[in-house]
């Protein structure tokens, strides 16, 4: 029997399963002669592509939070060891990636691959309506996945088809170079426009499933990132392209809310509470948690009772309890700093909401936090970090909204008004109304309000490699969107010379087992230099 060998990483595949000889199978692998044969196999896959995505949820915030400049590093205020710090930092060196293996995303890709080959050729058994439903949820996941890949690296090797291999593996036919970062971004949109073409005119949805309005939602982003960003890259880079692609991410956007499926939570801590899973009208697409079945790193966020309980101060003087009822759970390998933290109004429903502020002293000056967003919840005297985690929800439509109009010099005041009452529900005022300013104020404005709002789902650093200042230079070279401690000097998350920085290397390993692939732009001129 022919055996299909994912053409990309190969060797690191073969390497993960542990196969002593060419000739194995991947154990996920379902073997084209022996799958492929009725309804419940297709669905049955499909909800596995789901899980695969869900066991993803951590990346948004790796690749697309932790370097934009409001995490803490180092130590946390209760003297736990943080995560992560030279990401944070934004010390990334190609000896020292941060990531490694492309993130694991290649996996994830080939398998989508494999399922879209099948279904569109092969499973002929299949309704055309039920074959463009699986399609379009495939093809609106490849698209994601390589968009993640696109905002980190740039530049990736591009694979649409498994091959198939008979006999002996020819290890250089597994070799893939980079393709072009404008090839890249092209393929994305094609496979949105894929996606969006095989759902048609259908409006059926279900949050925890990818549907026509999470591929709106991703094309709006796309597009946005297309209009703004200049990707470079030693072959053909990407050059922002503006109004153009303003104008389709504004479409998308639209089309989201002029559905009305979706509406903004009267109360924003419902957003993230268990309890109110079922009645999330905000959730575009959200991934599902349930101790029964699977739990998230919501514990990397909190506070360790045994350190904190009886020995650190509420806000108000009172000593601590452990009033989330961790018992032996929570560490703190992840937290915001303090003036990130401070920036919220005391009337601002989400700096409550967000975070559990407490003290080290009697005095109230030596500030911590718990982040409460994966907080999930108490049964049977246990937590189980087990509610949803949005991956897309109508709040971040709304200040995407902001952003195409101000981009096109049209007014954007009014998004960004509907996410600030919200926030303050009855202390809103008119005071607290943004009025339009300049495109350098609304932009600071849109992300400002968008720290607030997105603050631990994986938003900030991609925020600020795609939102420009006054002269449309990223506004990760801007001392404005800092959030320095008091004494401290407001810096830039990256200095003028690090453009290079606004994308990852790739780690040696990789580098090393395929010699076609070259690192990340400008990483060996930067280290040359120091």
């Amino acid at each position: 029997m022919k055996k299909f060998i994912y053409g990309i990483a190969g060797a690191l595949l073969l390497s993960i399963y542990s196969c002593d000889t060419l000739d194995l199978i991947p154990e996920d692998y379902a073997a084209a002669g022996s799958y492929w044969k009725s309804v419940e196999q297709v669905s049955t896959y499909m909800n596995g592509l789901h899980s695969s995505l869900r066991q993803d949820y951590s990346s948004p915030m790796l690749l697309g939070e932790m370097r934009g400049g409001t995490m803490r590093e180092g130590t946390s205020s209760i003297n736990t060891s943080l995560n992560n710090s030279s990401v944070i930092r934004n010390d990334l060196r190609t000896t020292s990636t941060g990531i490694s293996n492309w993130r694991d995303y290649y996996p994830q890709i080939l398998q989508v691959n494999h399922f879209i080959e099948q279904v569109r050729d092969a499973c002929t058994f299949l309704s055309e309506s039920a074959r463009n439903t699986y399609l379009a949820q495939a093809y609106g996941i490849r698209a994601y996945y390589y968009f993640m890949l696109y905002r980190t690296y740039g530049a990736v090797p591009l694979e649409e088809n498994l091959k198939v291999l008979d006999g002996k593996i020819d290890a250089v036919s597994l070799y893939m170079a980079r393709s072009s970062a404008e090839d890249v971004l092209d393929f994305i949109k094609k496979d949105i426009n894929a996606s969006e073409t095989a759902f048609g005119s259908t409006s059926s949805f279900d949050k925890y499933y990818w549907s026509k309005y999470a591929t709106l939602f991703l094309k709006a982003q796309v597009y946005l990132w297309s209009a703004k960003v200049t990707t470079n890259d030693y072959e053909k880079p990407h050059t922002a392209t503006g109004a153009s692609d303003l104008d389709i991410a504004k479409r998308a956007l639209n089309e989201i809310i002029s559905s009305n499926k979706f509406s903004l939570m009267d109360n924003y801590a419902d957003v993230f509470d268990f309890a109110k899973k079922a009645a999330n009208t905000e959730a575009i697409l959200a991934m599902y948690f349930d101790r029964g079945e699977t739990t998230h790193w919501g514990s990397n966020f909190l506070y360790t009772p045994s350190i904190v309980v009886g020995s650190y101060y509420n806000p108000d003087g009172t000593v601590m309890q452990d009033v989330l009822q961790l018992n032996t759970a929570g560490i703190v390998r992840y937290e915001w700093k303090s003036a990130f933290i401070r920036s919220f109004d005391q009337t601002d429903s989400r700096r409550g909401a967000t975070f559990l502020e407490y003290y080290q002293d009697a005095e109230l000056t030596k500030h911590g936090s718990s982040m409460l967003k994966y907080v999930g919840h108490v049964a049977d005297a246990i937590r189980y970090f087990d509610n949803d985690i949005n991956m897309m929800r109508y709040a971040d439509v709304l200040l995407m909204m902001a952003e195409v109009e101000n981009g096109l010099g049209n007014p954007c005041a009014s998004y960004i008004n509907q996410i600030r009452k919200r926030a303050y529900g009855e202390n809103y005022t008119e005071a607290l109304a943004y009025t339009d300013g300049t495109y350098a104020e609304n932009e600071l404005a849109i992300l400002k309000e968008r720290d607030k709002e997105f603050a631990g789902e994986g938003t900030r650093w991609f925020d600020l490699v795609r939102m420009h200042d006054a002269n449309k230079k990223p506004l990760a070279f801007s001392a404005a969107v800092a959030y320095p401690e008091p004494g401290e000097e407001a810096t830039a998350v990256l200095s003028a010379d690090e453009e290079y920085r606004l994308l990852w290397p790739i780690n040696v390993a990789v580098l090393t087992a395929d010699p076609m692939l070259k690192q990340t732009w400008g990483y060996v001129e930067a280290e040359k230099k120091d």
